[in-house]
């Protein structure tokens, strides 16, 4: 999936081989938040989700027969249960085991808030290590870093074909891996203006604070992006990257042409005619685009 200034486009390689293309105006209720700090994070995020979903439900009704496709009820209970099922292992389970872990230790204020991250980050990773063992997710990981590459090549005025593509790296400072990590670090800043007090108050504050902190995060990500030839800067956006190394794999080049095909879908003809045009330079003012 790839979103452009003014639409996104969803590509998926079908059953029998060929690549289909889904293109849709994207929606821009965001812009009107787009002048305020955090509030045009929170907008974001949540137009990314929407996206997310449309085009998750739409690539796997390709791959299934008409007949065996789920329902939107169907899709909406799903989602659903995924937001619970998130919202349990890293919000409830890492403050529960907190309080144990942090009362057995004695550990309060700050401490007890770095705690609660390292263990939250912990569960993370290893869910992330755990899921990439799974053949269907280790190719849906391979597609997240041929998005990536079809990102860098276009951002970098290379040729927008497969084997160029393939020389560039998985890493990019936008992705939703690395703003997961962000979100991560700000909650033990966020929380430790809460307090500990009873259990039941904690997990509902943290939850009730999740678009503030989501909000912070994108403005973290947000003034990186735009300053990533500081070295400050990249040092901190280096754990962020690395831990894309579980969330990326190498594409093959059948996977990077479904990548560019989606990218090639939200530019214009002029802006593909220019980076075509110019491939060893980055074309002034072209608009920065976002994997999914």
């Amino acid at each position: 999936m790839m979103r452009g200034e003014r639409s996104y486009a969803v590509a998926v390689r079908t059953p029998d081989g060929e690549i289909e293309l889904e293109v849709r105006d994207a929606p821009s209720w965001a812009d009107r938040w787009s002048r305020i700090p955090i509030a045009r994070g929170i907008a974001a995020l949540a137009e990314s989700l929407t996206l997310g979903f449309r085009a998750l439900t739409w690539s796997a009704d390709r791959q299934l027969p008409e007949e065996e496709r789920l329902s939107p009820r169907a899709m909406g209970w799903t989602i659903g249960g995924a937001l619970i099922f998130f919202t349990a292992l890293f919000v409830v389970i890492p403050t529960v085991v907190n309080q144990g872990f942090a009362g057995s230790l004695g550990l309060s204020g700050v401490a007890s808030n770095i705690a609660e991250g390292a263990i939250r980050l912990a569960i993370f990773i290893g869910y992330l290590v755990l899921i990439s063992l799974l053949p269907s997710i280790k190719r849906t990981f391979q597609y997240h870093g041929a998005e990536h590459k079809s990102i860098a090549a276009y951002e970098r005025g290379a040729a927008l074909t497969p084997e160029s593509a393939q020389q560039f790296t998985t890493e990019h400072v936008r992705c939703g891996t690395n703003f997961l990590l962000t979100v991560m670090v700000v909650t033990i800043l966020v929380y430790a203006f809460i307090g500990h007090t009873s259990l039941l108050w904690m997990i509902t504050a943290r939850i009730l604070l999740l678009p503030l902190i989501a909000g912070l995060a994108y403005e973290v990500i947000r003034f990186a992006a735009g300053h990533m030839d500081q070295r400050a800067v990249r040092i901190l956006m280096t754990p962020g990257l690395a831990l894309q190394r579980l969330t990326t794999r190498q594409p093959t080049l059948e996977q990077l042409e479904v990548g560019l095909a989606s990218l090639r879908a939200v530019l214009s003809a002029e802006q593909l005619a220019e980076v075509d045009a110019r491939p060893r330079r980055v074309p002034a003012g072209v608009p920065r685009l976002s994997p999914a």
